[in-house]
């Protein structure tokens, strides 16, 4: 296993999307620093009457930087895993380096197993990367809000969509072809960030009583549970704002429009999110034991 999950590592150094991505991240965090010095700058500029005004100003424009990097950063992290992941076993098939391998005495298991950690652990340390270097920018220009408590938790959350979209990519890889699989895994991506986009709206137009909104919440929640992943990053960013300690101090669910938080799930669909996760990695295992080659 441990052979197949370096042979995962190498594969991701030589692939384009990998250098595209590093190349895109860096042009990202160029952009980010600019973004985060101009409101670092207008912070400096302003003059409040006490403290306490200074305290939640910084505290505002410290949480605006940050959820405008990670809105963006989310959608890096996603399409990482999934292309970095889609085409694993029908591209490999395809080609033939599938037949090659089973013949040798490696189960399938500790195959399927490998490539999996492989995808997951060099998501995971990209996903490290990116957000530290986010901390570090509005930390320069703003300060950071929340402790190491916070940090943990949404850092935690950050990196959990890598395997819950690795997990469900390399399903979809058992049945589809490569090319497929890529637009599967791109609709469903974009179907639960629309349904989080639509939470948002309700949220910050404080519409959920209407009657005619509510038909589509429900689709929006639908949405949310088949793909986790937008919902998982409203609460990373709930937990690192503190959004439920500081409400009515701070108007956090109403300063950013479309990069808020909007509704923050609950610990039940944490749950949900995990047991998703888990229930796709093991059909994926039992799909690709299945699997004609």
């Amino acid at each position: 296993m441990i052979t197949i999950i370096g042979s995962t590592w190498k594969e991701l150094l030589r692939k384009r999307v990998m250098l595209l991505t590093l190349l895109m991240t860096v042009i990202f965090l160029f952009a980010f620093w600019f973004v985060a010095k101009t409101i670092g700058a207008s912070l400096q500029e302003s003059h409040f009457s006490s403290d306490m005004h200074n305290m939640i100003a910084v505290y505002e424009r410290s949480a605006m930087i940050l959820s405008l990097g990670f809105f963006f950063g989310s959608f890096v992290i996603a399409f990482l895993s999934i292309f970095s992941s889609f085409s694993v076993i029908a591209g490999e098939a395809e080609q033939g380096v599938l037949q090659a391998l089973m013949t040798r005495p490696l189960s399938r298991l500790s195959w399927y197993m490998g490539r999996w950690i492989g995808f997951v652990s060099w998501g995971i340390a990209y996903a490290a990367l990116l957000f530290i270097s986010m901390l570090l920018v509005s930390w320069t220009h703003a300060g950071i809000p929340g402790d190491i408590v916070s940090l943990t938790r949404s850092f935690a959350l950050f990196i959990f969509v890598v395997p819950l979209l690795v997990s469900l990519s390399m399903l979809g890889s058992c049945y589809f072809s490569s090319t497929g699989n890529g637009v599967l895994m791109t609709m469903l991506y974009g179907a639960g960030w629309l349904g989080g986009m639509i939470e948002k709206v309700a949220s910050s137009v404080q519409i959920e009583q209407n009657i005619a909104i509510k038909p589509l919440l429900t689709i929006a929640g639908i949405m949310s549970l088949v793909m986790p992943a937008d919902s998982l990053q409203n609460r990373m960013q709930a937990e690192l704002f503190a959004v439920n300690e500081l409400q009515g101090l701070v108007t956090l669910r109403n300063l950013f429009g479309f990069f808020g938080v909007g509704q923050v799930p609950s610990n039940a669909f944490l749950m949900y999110s995990a047991g998703y996760m888990l229930v796709m990695l093991l059909l994926g295992l039992w799909s690709f034991r299945r699997k004609d080659i």
